[in-house]
């Protein structure tokens, strides 16, 4: 059933076994898969199905760089259904050697490995609606496919992986349904404020709740999960005091830092004349899903060159420069003023516009005029009409030359942090801080990744990549920190000293909290995070399963104070 907070009368206590904050696709994968569990579920939301002014203003804050990293209330959505409204429906596993310890990443190694999440990812991609958990192309095609470069062979990259993509499915809309007619309270436009505590390993609790319209309740459970993401879980945790004062979980300094997105960038030319055939776009798998494959480094090349996960894609010229010739990306460009943020960032950077520049981009359209519309005809039924939408944008250069669209796993930096800040918000919160680094082994990561892939074309006689090796700490933090994907501020280990949540996802200092994000995972890898957020989220929901199966209260009624 979906509530509103304003229909909860002030004061009120609501109990509950579970009480998950977060309507995103973890704190819904939790919902449904607890569905039939028995378990007497809460859900807060702070916002409502639809995105609202006051309620996205909660997340604003501050960034020590402006250039590196855009503000706290970007690529993220306040609203039932988190940024699974927004997000642009790229799915993949994380691979078996991120989960390793590797003595040139510092800070690596995850408590679980992927074996652990393994029986969890094909209902992962299920939920996702990126159909099977056929992550190459020999298990996810029985046909043959064209050669991603004809004539290309390599020991350090493979070409046979695949990306898969969602409708992109928006969480809310999708299973509101379900969930409407399920047994689990969620209630929308209820803000968790923080967690009771006591002392360090006891268990927290009740939540303080509050909404913008100035009413107040609390949430009294035997389990608690934070389903936030990997921003708004540290400021939760920081802006509870916890048994330390420091904040709840934070004893030892660690909530908040090892703050991970991913490096990209675009570079150079890949001129691909020598192959015997090129393709860069999409294949359909049999249940219609879009699929795309990437140049990827091998995990023996990883270990041989000291770098972290790196894959690259066939990519486009740049759209700003109108010297491109081409009327499909100067039709693009000149629809930048209604692109929304989240992609203009990575469409046109900080090129400035101006005259002169569009009108050379009208140039460009009119001579293309043909191809263009035919373009432009595609974008709109297989992208704005469609219900299974086409990805991105694919242009087919004739003569085979490409820009190197190139996406790198971050090295876990405990410099790179989120705190909170001076301002408060609306709810009285302190506003939160963003401080984010990247480090020297990052620039190494992509150096020698695009070093290895000139040599490895080069050896192939399938084409050159000339890039300019000095350009590539300036091309990799072009756009800084990159888009929604917020990792590691609530690290997952062993040791409560250089983490914040166990193996569980159970928050060491507390014996009934869990987190469910992308703040757990210790490595960013090279992969996007929802998938393995949900493959998380759904292991946790086993976890709870075991954990809650103990008798609960007999009498579950909501009290009012005296």
């Amino acid at each position: 059933m979906i509530l509103d907070a304003s229909t909860i009368p002030e004061g009120t206590t609501l109990t509950a076994d579970l009480c998950i904050a977060g309507g995103g696709p973890a704190g819904i994968t939790l919902a449904l898969a607890l569905m039939d569990s028995g378990l007497d579920i809460v859900l807060l939301e702070s916002g409502g199905p639809r995105e609202e002014r006051a309620t996205q203003d909660l997340y604003a804050g501050t960034v020590a760089d402006a250039r590196m990293h855009p503000g706290p209330d970007r690529y993220r959505q306040r609203r039932m259904g988190g940024s699974s409204t927004i997000w642009g429906g790229r799915c993949m596993p994380f691979d078996a050697i991120d989960f390793e310890p590797r003595d040139y990443i510092a800070h690596s190694g995850w408590p679980i490995g992927l074996d652990d999440l393994l029986p969890y990812y094909p209902r992962a991609n299920q939920l996702c609606e990126a159909g099977d958990f056929a992550y190459t192309v020999q298990t996810a095609f029985h046909h043959p496919l064209r050669p991603m470069i004809g004539g290309f062979e390599s020991a350090a990259f493979s070409t046979d992986t695949l990306e898969r993509f969602s409708l992109p499915t928006d969480f809310a809309g999708r299973y509101a349904q379900r969930l409407r007619q399920g047994p689990i309270r969620i209630i929308q436009h209820a803000n968790l404020c923080g967690l009771d505590s006591g002392p360090a390993g006891a268990p927290v609790g009740p939540a303080q709740v509050r909404t913008l319209a100035g009413s107040a309740f609390t949430v009294r459970a035997r389990h608690y999960v934070l389903a936030t993401g990997g921003l708004e879980t540290a400021r939760l945790l920081l802006a509870s005091p916890g048994a330390s004062g420091r904040g709840l979980g934070n004893a030892h300094d660690v909530v908040g830092r090892y703050y991970m997105c991913h490096v990209a960038g675009t570079i150079g030319e890949v001129d691909l004349s020598g192959a015997s055939s090129v393709w860069h776009g999409y294949d359909i798998s049999d249940e219609g899903v879009y699929c795309r494959r990437r140049l990827a480094l091998r995990p023996e090349a990883q270990r041989r060159l000291h770098a972290g996960n790196f894959i690259a894609r066939l990519h486009h010229p740049r759209i700003p420069d109108p010297g491109h010739g081409s009327g499909i990306l100067s039709a693009l460009y000149l629809a930048r003023p209604i692109v929304p943020y989240e992609y203009a960032k990575r469409l046109y950077g900080d090129t400035p516009g101006s005259a002169g520049l569009w009108l050379r981009h009208l140039r460009n359209v009119l001579l293309g005029a043909p191809a263009t519309a035919g373009f432009l005809w595609h974008m709109l039924t297989q992208r704005r009409l469609a219900a299974r939408k086409f990805p991105s944008i694919i242009v087919h250069p004739r003569n085979r030359r490409y820009s190197l669209d190139f996406h790198a796993e971050q090295e876990p930096n405990p410099e790179s942090r989120v705190t909170l800040g001076s301002g408060r918000d609306a709810l009285d919160m302190p506003r939160l801080h963003i401080d984010w680094r990247y480090t020297r082994r990052d620039v190494e990561t992509v150096q020698r990744a695009l070093a290895a892939l000139a040599e490895a074309l080069a050896a192939s006689g399938a084409g050159r990549f000339d890039y300019d090796p000095a350009q590539v700490e300036a091309e990799m933090t072009r756009y800084g920190a990159y888009g929604g994907h917020h990792i590691g501020t609530a690290r997952m280990g062993r040791d409560p000293r250089d983490s914040v949540v166990n193996a569980d996802c159970r928050v060491h200092e507390a014996a009934n909290l869990y987190i469910a994000s992308s703040a757990v995972f210790p490595t960013s890898g090279q992969a996007n995070p929802t998938l393995t957020i949900v493959a998380l989220a759904l292991r946790l929901a086993d976890h709870l399963r075991r954990e809650l199966r103990l008798p609960a209260a007999a009498a579950r009624k909501e009290t009012s104070p005296t």
